[in-house]
């Protein structure tokens, strides 16, 4: 029960009713008897420069998570922000100090390679292909090549976002090999659709975020992972696993990050 004591953390974005962090972090909070409660904020574009004084304010708030479509845009309205948030200007948590400050980082890549590593994925030297350019798109991208992959490929309906990435990751990481649009997937260890295509499909005929014919290059030991929470297995993730590929959903993904994202507000423990 939410008290008077009772600290709190958010999630904001628009539309929210798809997340998962406020039942992972409640459930956690719960379990481990903390007066803590997580709150969905679902907020209107015209209303973010109101909010964000707001949260400056709000004495009882820890920090919020952000997500789409606000990641980009709330990044350039904060005090401080990390070295990675800072090179793909996204930010997917913010933590209020004591004086009213706002800091923020970006650890969707971190939260994506916890989950992957549960699957046996080991990030070094592998081949990967992440399709979508946004902020959790480019968050795995640049994660994973921090983990030392050794060609990442990116994918995306924008190939001037897929170019300004690309330069961004080249400049950061001279050693990887850098590309994008791939003719076949029979080489990758890892594919992941980091896109919002895929939420909300109501069957396995929905949207998909490449084509079917690309689709069946996939081999079989490829993991295949999405990072769209609902519906867990998307289109996208039934096509590889009728191919016979391992895969790893959405919900998987937000709930390895919880840790990550908990830390950095103060709420949580980082393993947990």
């Amino acid at each position: 029960m939410i008290q008077g004591s009772t600290e709190l953390v958010a999630i904001v974005g628009s539309p929210v009713a798809q997340v998962k962090s406020p039942e992972n972090f409640n459930r956690w909070f719960a379990d481990h008897q903390q007066n803590v409660a997580m709150l969905a904020i679902d907020l209107a574009q015209s209303a973010l420069d109101d909010f964000v004084q707001t949260l400056r304010g709000w004495q009882n708030l820890r920090g919020c998570v952000v997500t789409v479509p606000y990641k980009q845009l709330l990044a350039s309205r904060l005090d401080g922000v990390s070295e990675r948030s800072a090179a793909l200007c996204s930010v997917n948590v913010i933590r209020r100090e004591t004086d009213g400050r706002l800091v923020g980082d970006i650890v969707d890549g971190e939260g994506f390679l916890n989950a992957a590593r549960k699957h046996g994925f080991n990030p070094k030297d592998q081949q990967v292909l992440v399709i979508g350019t946004g902020g959790v798109g480019s968050a795995i991208a640049y994660s994973l090549c921090q983990a030392g992959v050794s060609h990442l490929v990116i994918s995306d309906i924008s190939h001037a976002r897929v170019e300004v990435l690309g330069d961004l990751l080249r400049s950061a990481f001279p050693q990887i090999v850098i590309s994008a649009s791939p003719a076949s997937l029979e080489h990758f260890d890892l594919v992941v659709n980091a896109s919002p295509v895929g939420m909300s499909a109501t069957n396995d005929n929905g949207p998909m975020p490449l084509p079917t014919a690309l689709m069946e290059t996939l081999n079989a030991k490829t993991l295949v992972a999405d990072v769209v929470t609902s519906p867990a297995v998307t289109p996208f993730l039934a096509m590889a696993r009728r191919l016979g590929c391992p895969i790893q959903t959405g919900p998987e993904m937000a709930l390895a990050q919880l840790g990550n994202l908990g830390h950095f507000m103060g709420v949580t423990p980082l393993e947990i």
